[in-house]
């Protein structure tokens, strides 16, 4: 047996040294495979999230936040101040919450100005029929009132009738980010109130559907090559930066913007409310408060009606002020006008705004 078990070692050796060799062919074959398998594989593809569609809630309540006794935006069930960063990794989807979250708060400031301060709207243009329209605010007096006027103008941006800044709304409290604090002082001492809306000054609304066509009529057909080379690697830039952080990124509705007539910029609405409504006001002694770009629309009300607005305006108070008296092409009599002490007070920091009633009010007396 000892002979016969000797005589077939060589024969399974043989045997298991095939089936080794068979085995690792196969193996060797698998792995071509697995790489061709493998590199169709995208990973950074599979780190990709899919961007949530931009549907948000319509109210406060259903955002579940609310102002408290402070004016402070807070978490309705935690308590914690608003968080932006409400999705990781998705700042666009974070970005357009935040945005719809700042409409709801436009509209709970014209709700406090309505109820809380009894300020009505009036509708610009004046004459407007089947047009766009804008509108500011008034107090019951501010065109009967024979003595005083404050005329409030806030900056360029998102902000509206109301609001010096949305950002403070969100983050600090009503006190510092709407204009209330400014009517509710004004109003105490006597004073007619004009609350401007230099923002809204158009209409925006969605572009219908339409086919591809083989040339965009918005561009001339003749447009040089290069410039629209480099037109389109931009876009396709800004187009290349979301897909390649979305794998189904939302695509934003496009729109046109109907301008509202005779208020299509902040400067022309100053114009505007100054011609239609504060030259019109029975208030002998006018007061002005213009935030940033605010500043920079009553300059350029100087440019246009200095003489009406030095023989009606009696002290204005510029907050971080955006104007160029040199830019602007202001005249030489506006500028001494406007350094004229104490008619204008200038300030830099948006943490005085609490004061600036009290001295507008020390101006008048």
């Amino acid at each position: 047996m000892l002979c016969h078990l000797c005589a077939a070692t060589p024969a399974l050796y043989l045997l298991c040294i095939t089936m080794a060799q068979v085995a690792g062919q196969e193996e060797r074959e698998k792995t071509p495979a697995l790489k061709d398998l493998l590199s169709g594989i995208d990973l950074d593809e599979l780190m990709k999230k899919d961007e949530p569609p931009f549907i948000f809630p319509k109210t406060l309540e259903e955002f579940e936040y609310a102002f408290n006794e402070y004016g402070q935006l807070r978490h309705i069930r935690t308590g914690e101040p608003f968080v932006f960063n409400a999705r990781e990794d998705l700042h666009r989807w974070n970005q357009k919450r935040y945005e719809a979250l700042g409409e709801i708060i436009t509209q709970y400031v014209y709700e406090l100005l309505e109820k809380e301060c009894n300020m009505t709207k009036a509708i610009l243009p004046v004459d407007a029929e089947d047009e766009p329209t804008s509108f500011i605010y008034l107090s019951p007096d501010a065109m009967s009132n024979p003595s005083k006027l404050l005329v409030l103008v806030q900056g360029s941006g998102v902000v509206r009738a109301g609001q010096w800044a949305r950002r403070l709304i969100i983050n600090q409290d009503l006190n510092s980010g709407t204009q209330i604090p400014f009517i509710n002082r004004a109003m105490e001492e006597g004073y007619g109130v004009l609350v401007l809306n230099p923002n809204e000054n158009y209409l925006e609304v969605e572009k219908p559907a339409k086919s591809s066509p083989l040339y965009s009529h918005t561009e001339p057909l003749d447009e040089p090559a290069e410039k629209k080379e480099r037109k389109d690697d931009k876009d396709g830039k800004k187009k290349r930066e979301f897909y390649e952080k979305y794998r189904n990124p939302q695509k934003e509705a496009e729109t046109d913007r109907i301008p509202i007539r005779e208020n299509g910029s902040s400067e022309e609405h100053v114009l505007y409310v100054w011609d239609h409504f504060v030259s019109k006001a029975k208030a002998s002694n006018v007061f002005v408060v213009a935030h940033s770009y605010g500043g920079l629309s009553f300059v350029e009300l100087m440019n246009h009606r200095e003489m009406q607005v030095k023989s009606k305006v009696c002290a204005v108070a510029l907050t971080d002020s955006s104007h160029n008296i040199w830019l602007q092409e202001t005249s030489k009599g506006t500028q001494d006008w406007m350094m004229e002490p104490p008619r204008f007070l200038w300030c830099m920091s948006m943490n005085n705004w609490d004061c600036y009633p009290l001295l507008v009010v020390q101006w008048h007396h």
